[in-house]
């Protein structure tokens, strides 16, 4: 029906990259050990924190016996997942809505012959996405009417299958999820010195990776921000523009992905036709494609 250009929003960057979130993890967590082997600590439980307009004092436990600890910072960052303990502890309220959609999600060996090109499937029973990863993978998501917890491989397969006529095999099935969505947004980004980021911020569908994406663009406009304090900065200011800005990147993300997720919703043939025809015209023009580029980028 269509095909996007990425240079539209990048130059330098023309396409999309992928990594898993495996791969991701492992290569923060090596980085952060050749900072400070001692930094990383796991299994550690925040129960209480304080702020007494210079530092942010917590309380907790960790390890295996509890045992207590107490640790303070000039800014906390609460990066702590979609139902974050720190943010309840802070008090903020985050506002959550249940969307309709669910998806089964899996990464199979790529027999397709598309190479390095993602391709979204807009079929009347649902959308059906397909995008390259590295080592030979590929990973389809499909729309479902229900949750569909108990699925195995087979079943995403033969859903590819009977929306697309392509057959990933089961046999090489490396990962399997099945989802339904959720958003999230908090009032507050920012309450005093402590700042939350990511999920813990804002929730939004995993549909185009967009959530992760709007995690590293909170943590790259934060950094300075820390940096300066750790100079001896006032940044009060700093963290409520930040406050201010993430959390509009955010309401503009979640509006994005939830268009995205009513264009790859079921729909009878006919209205398919017309739908798919008219999206057709409209990616001849050069803006819209232009446009289509920059956003799901997030630039």
């Amino acid at each position: 029906m269509a095909a996007v250009d990425f240079s539209a929003a990048s130059a330098r960057f023309p396409y999309v990259l992928t990594l898993p979130q495996l791969r991701t993890e492992a290569i923060l967590e090596t980085r952060l050990r050749d900072l400070d082997p001692h930094a990383l600590v796991r299994g550690a439980k925040v129960d209480s924190l304080h702020d007494d307009g210079g530092r942010v004092r917590l309380h907790g436990t960790a390890g295996p016996a509890g045992q207590e600890f107490e640790t303070s910072a000039r800014i906390t960052v609460a990066a702590d997942g979609a139902r974050s303990p720190l943010r309840r502890l802070l008090g903020t309220p985050c506002r959550t809505r249940d969307l309709p959609d669910t998806y089964l999600m899996g990464d199979f060996a790529d027999t397709t012959g598309d190479g390095p090109v993602g391709v979204l499937y807009l079929e009347s029973g649902g959308i059906v996405e397909s995008f390259p990863l590295p080592g030979g993978i590929r990973r389809w998501v499909a729309h479902t009417d229900t949750l569909l917890s108990g699925a195995t491989a087979e079943d995403l397969s033969a859903l590819v299958f009977e929306r697309t006529g392509v057959r990933p095999d089961p046999r090489s099935n490396t990962m399997l999820s099945a989802f339904s969505v959720r958003t999230g947004l908090a009032r507050d980004l920012v309450r005093g010195r402590t700042v939350l980021i990511g999920d813990a911020a804002h929730e939004v569908s995993p549909i185009g990776g967009q959530g992760m994406n709007l995690g590293w663009l909170d943590a790259a406009a934060l950094a300075p921000i820390i940096g300066a304090s750790l100079d001896g900065h006032d940044v009060g200011a700093a963290l409520a523009a930040f406050g201010r800005d993430r959390r509009r990147a955010a309401g503009v993300a979640s509006l994005q992905a939830q268009l995205n997720m009513a264009l790859g919703r079921p729909l009878p043939p006919r209205l398919l036709a017309v739908r798919n025809a008219g999206l057709s015209g409209l990616f001849r023009v050069p803006a819209v494609g232009h446009l289509v580029a920059r956003r799901f980028t997030m630039q």
